[in-house]
């Protein structure tokens, strides 16, 4: 469960200052939100996405997939840090952009969702990543298998599970993945 911590102002350098215990800490102007160690099932799909992502993105010089812990930050660096689950990065010149990456550098942001704290995603990532130009977001339900997606200036998800369809601009074609078969092989 994602729990804002009681703390009002914190900073990067408070965060990288905790224990490493396995949560995930994240910043977003100044508050700070801790989530336990995903779950298998939680891995499972991170990884089966990833993988179906990275074969997608890596022929061509549009974007690279990154799988978390991995570091993108708003503009505000001192009081911003959080880890999409998988997201994919605007390449420039053929290259990934200067690492900690910028909201703005994502194509894509996704989230595996965090059963005990479906809020965090839905809600407060949701609203960061459209709010600072992340053209796309998705939320994986591992529970439903089903993936909520949102674009950029519409302000409704689709709900989808049959299939998902992503064609970033500078790609020759779209990725199209068949969530039942992602799911199973996945969690199958």
């Amino acid at each position: 469960m994602a729990m804002r911590a009681t703390h009002t102002e914190w900073t990067v350098e408070m965060l990288d200052a905790l224990p490493d215990d396995g949560n995930r800490y994240e910043l977003i102007d100044g508050r700070l939100f801790v989530t336990p160690s995903p779950s298998l099932n939680h891995q499972l799909v991170v990884g089966a996405l990833y993988s179906r992502l990275r074969a997608y993105l890596r022929p061509e010089s549009v974007a690279r997939a990154i799988i978390s812990p991995s570091d993108v930050r708003r503009p505000d660096r001192r009081r911003n840090r959080v880890q999409p689950d998988i997201f994919a990065v605007r390449l420039i010149d053929q290259k990934r952009p200067p690492y900690p990456f910028e909201l703005s550098d994502l194509l894509l942001a996704v989230e595996v969702e965090s059963p005990k704290n479906p809020a965090y995603d839905h809600q407060t990532k949701r609203e960061l990543y459209l709010s600072s130009g992340v053209p796309e977001y998705w939320i994986v339900s591992p529970n439903a298998r089903t993936f909520a997606r949102w674009r950029a200036g519409e302000e409704f998800a689709e709900l989808l599970t049959s299939r998902i369809v992503w064609h970033p601009s500078g790609m020759t074609s779209p990725l199209t993945i068949e969530l039942p078969d992602l799911f199973d092989d996945a969690l199958g």
